[in-house]
């Protein structure tokens, strides 16, 4: 699991101030904690982070040389700037089911040749105990065809009685529409047919 390293800040300094001086900000929340944690963190180290963890990953965050088994709740990226401005964590407790998010991933998708491929959803939402999250989910489209379609009830996360979606088993995942260039048999047929 990834470790990130974070300190607390006071509040006695803008947010604006900290990114100037290359920090992003963030908090860090939970049931078992008191008050919210506010936090910074080397903006390096948070751009490290995101290149390999999004929102819905399960992370460590070092704090004062303590750590928390945290979850990324928030991610404010200022896209003009290509800049990230706060990261909020939510704070785990192992026998407390957590909502959460996980990021479809499509795989060989460039094996699909006849249609256009159509993602419709880009993440599932769920409920689960802190040793069952899930950050990806990866959904092989390579043998998809025209009229095929993949929900959220064929996704191997559905099937896990661990997880409790919240997102909607008939939700359309991703589906292979035909394009307008395609001419179909049947066309193709016919075209054959009057010389």
């Amino acid at each position: 699991m990834t470790t990130l390293k974070a300190e607390k800040r006071t509040m006695n300094t803008k947010a604006k101030r900290l990114r100037r001086e290359g920090y992003v900000t963030g908090n860090i929340f939970g049931r078992e904690m008191k008050e919210s944690m506010p936090i910074k963190i080397v903006q390096a180290d948070a751009e490290r982070l995101l290149k390999t963890n999004n929102k819905g990953s399960q992370v460590m965050v070092e704090v004062d040389g303590q750590s928390m088994n945290v979850l990324i709740k928030e991610i404010d990226y200022d896209s003009m700037k290509r800049q990230i401005l706060e990261i909020d964590f939510q704070a785990l407790v192992s026998n407390e089911k957590v909502h959460s998010v996980a990021e479809i991933i499509l795989l060989n998708h460039e094996k699909v040749t006849t249609g256009v491929l159509q993602q419709l959803l880009e993440e599932v939402s769920y409920k689960a105990y802190p040793a069952d999250l899930v950050d990806k989910i990866q959904v092989d489209v390579g043998d998809m065809r025209v009229g095929d379609s993949i929900k959220v009830g064929d996704l191997p996360i559905a099937s896990n009685e661990t997880i409790s979606l919240q997102t909607d088993l008939d939700a359309v995942v991703v589906t292979v529409t035909a394009s307008k260039n395609d001419i179909t048999e049947d066309e193709a047929e016919e075209g054959t047919d009057e010389k």
